[in-house]
């Protein structure tokens, strides 16, 4: 095992290894360690599809962000020769007060946006497979759509790899050291050392920076698929979808891939211990009960047992903005986590971003205040 390298990347999911395709790209010297060998399911980037959304309904800050990460996944698409991206557009619906779509809605018009307002009758003509009540209106956003997130990181992985990166897979870190002008980083299979470090360690920041005490909780979520032969319910036919109503939200996208629609609940989680995670949907019997009331209510075409299911880990801050900045006792540690459930469509941007501010010391992206480590949410909790 090589033991001194130029930047070591602790996590290579979804945001790590983005940025060590970055990075390795810049003919940087960099090592990727992970405790499991990605793409796998024992963390946050497994489940075949991501949605990705333009007009962002956890803030504006996010819009920009989206629309730059849009263009990356494109650009990774062309160079991978792989499909990543699938255009089903997206579909928001919900009352007409609902939180989330109103902010959705001012973040288009912020940024100029294209969003096509729709009552539940249209809704109903355009696309038969749902059912609305006459009070839900929806929004179109034609230009979004799917992430096939397991196939992008298998891509920024071979293309990473290509490019000399270095992959230690099944090595888990127990323990970061400061030193004067070195970081130490011992594993289960030894020390390495290291110029610099990014920490992309997803439901385990938390454990591996407990020293500040940093307000992250880790929640078990679930997903479901429900097989259907039936067109409608199938790409191009349906689009993916975000509901926001009487306080749920529910988010799924039509089968792309043949194992049919996925359905997934933004607001519906346990708190679990990461290192006890596994794969064991159905031992609540919450786990299916979401998502059969849901199809039952707005997908009543669909057969009401779930094909199969899992479970995820989602890394959550207090305000679910993430964490983008050095760590305060050290400006060769680069901390990057806490994206709460909703940063994978950012993945590709931020692994740009990352890479460049390892290199030059800071992005020429923006990076959002909210973003701060020491901003009042983290330290006022």
């Amino acid at each position: 095992m090589k033991n001194k390298c130029s930047i070591a990347i602790v996590g290579a999911g979804s945001v790590g290894m983005a940025a060590g395709y970055y990075l390795s790209k810049e003919g940087i010297d960099v090592l990727l360690i992970d405790s499991h060998d990605p793409p796998h399911d024992i963390g946050s980037h497994h489940g075949e599809t991501r949605l990705i959304r333009h007009a962002a309904g956890e803030g504006e800050e996010y819009a920009d962000l989206a629309l730059k990460a849009q263009d990356r996944w494109h650009q990774l698409e062309k160079e991978s020769k792989k499909k990543l991206f699938v255009p089903t557009g997206t579909l928001m619906v919900g009352e007409r007060d609902a939180s989330f779509i109103r902010k959705s809605v001012k973040s288009a018009k912020t940024f100029g946006l294209e969003l096509e307002e729709l009552t539940a009758a249209q809704i109903k003509e355009r696309w038969p497979g749902f059912e609305l009540p006459s009070h839900f209106k929806g929004y179109l956003e034609h230009s979004s759509g799917a992430l096939l997130n397991e196939d992008c990181i298998l891509a920024y992985k071979e293309l990473a790899l290509k490019n000399n990166a270095k992959l230690l897979a099944h090595t888990k870190v127990t323990e970061m050291k400061f030193n004067e002008d070195y970081l130490t980083l011992n594993t289960i299979k030894g020390t390495i050392y290291a110029d610099q470090v990014i920490l992309t360690t997803g439901a385990w920041t938390g454990k591996i920076l407990s020293e500040l005490n940093l307000p992250i909780q880790v929640v078990r979520k679930t997903l479901g698929w429900y097989a259907t032969e039936k067109p409608l319910y199938k790409y191009p036919l349906l689009p993916s979808f975000y509901f926001s109503f009487e306080n749920r939200k529910y988010y799924g996208f039509p089968d792309i891939t043949g194992n049919g629609v996925k359905i997934g609940r933004n607001d519906s989680e346990r708190d679990i211990e990461p290192d006890f995670f596994k794969q064991d949907f159905g031992k609540y019997t919450k786990d299916e009960q979401d998502f059969k009331e849901f199809v039952e209510r707005f997908l009543p075409g669909l057969t009401s047992r779930i094909s199969y299911g899992q479970t995820c880990m989602v890394t959550k801050t207090p305000d679910k903005h993430f964490i983008l900045d050095w760590h305060p006792k050290n400006r060769n540690v680069l901390i990057a986590g806490g994206f709460s459930g909703h940063g994978f469509k950012y993945a590709s941007i931020l692994g740009e971003m990352i890479s460049q501010m390892m290199i030059a010391g800071k992005s020429r992206h923006h990076i959002p205040d909210i973003f701060s480590i020491s901003r009042n949410s983290l330290k006022n909790y």
